[in-house]
């Protein structure tokens, strides 16, 4: 069989990437220019400014990705890029980008799903995992719980009602004056506190998620005392979160009589979330995720995604625009 090589395109918010992979799961390059530095002085992503970085970026990131995996474009077989979620102005460029870029070299444009994109982070990591397994989608903007029947075919089994987990930890970060992006910082803090402090945890009948109440006590605690100890705080915030995700997902694990398990998503770099899920081992659980720089937004697993579109026929016209409040299908 021929190998397929994906030029993989992402800009749904504020990293320029775009990555060249093999079969869906061999990574060439994957070059990243995030704007981390220029949005910590705003506390936040400023949609605006993001915009307009991936419009001075995307040439630049594109040429490199091309050079470090040593092809041109003529090598290229199909074009992934990130319609949606995200933030519309900045995945107008990616996809602008790519339209642009397949009619200019005549070679099929798959329009792919960002959530998508997080769980093939997987699939490049762990060469040897394949569907059905149960992975939990948890980032800035997400926080899902998916059966995964196979490379296309997905069942929510829960999600957040309110804030996804991602924007909980970078909340609480600014209330406490740790500042953006919160949660590797509240990572790092919380390893030098105990989990001391008792705080709110919302269990509904079904697999959903709830991170608005503890969120609030958090900042309700803060208000309260600005003497508390923040390390210990952080500790206690980072427990009672794992600890929800952990039960929704062994609940979702045993009701499916499925073994295997996959976190997904930029919150999956936390340490003491990824400790606490290895732990499931010892209860017969095989548990995987991405390597630290494929957990936040890249190009490399939106190529993967994207491969496993193509491979099943599914392809976009020049039509394709973008989609912010895009769903998991």
């Amino acid at each position: 069989m021929k190998d397929i090589i994906t030029l993989g395109i992402e800009s749904s918010c504020d990293e320029t990437s775009v990555a060249v992979v093999r079969n869906g799961r061999e990574v060439l390059s994957n070059v990243i220019n995030t704007q981390i530095a220029i949005h910590t002085q705003f506390g936040g992503v400023v949609p605006e400014i993001a915009s307009r970085k991936h419009i001075e970026n995307i040439s630049d990131v594109t040429k490199e990705a091309l050079k470090q995996a040593n092809i041109t474009f003529s090598d290229v077989d199909v074009i992934a890029c990130t319609y949606g979620p995200g933030l519309v102005g900045a995945l107008l460029v990616g996809v602008s980008y790519a339209k642009a870029l397949s009619y200019a070299i005549n070679k099929p444009l798959v329009g792919t799903n960002h959530i998508k994109g997080h769980i093939a982070a997987n699939y490049i990591t762990n060469l040897k995992l394949e569907p059905p397994f149960i992975c939990l989608i948890i980032s800035g903007g997400h926080t899902h719980l998916v059966h995964i029947k196979d490379y296309q075919n997905f069942e929510i089994l829960g999600k957040t009602r309110d804030d996804a987990i991602g924007e909980a930890f970078d909340k609480v970060a600014r209330v406490i004056g740790l500042g953006y992006p919160g949660g590797p910082k509240v990572d790092k803090l919380a390893k030098e506190g105990i989990a001391n402090i008792t705080l709110p945890k919302t269990r509904f009948e079904n697999l959903d998620f709830s991170f608005s109440g503890i969120k609030t006590a958090v900042i309700n605690l803060h208000h309260k005392d600005p003497n508390i100890n923040k390390a210990d705080l952080c500790a206690s915030f980072e427990k009672t979160v794992t600890e929800e995700l952990l039960d929704n997902t062994i609940e979702a694990a045993k009701k499916l009589n499925i073994t295997k398990i996959a976190l997904a998503g930029g919150v999956s770099a936390n340490s003491y979330i990824r400790k606490s899920f290895d732990k499931l081992t010892e209860q017969g659980y095989e548990v995987y995720y991405p390597e630290l720089k494929l957990c936040t937004d890249n190009a490399a697993m939106i190529a993967g995604a994207g491969y496993y579109e193509f491979i099943n026929g599914k392809t976009s016209d020049l039509s394709l625009n973008a989609v912010p409040n895009l769903k998991l299908e």
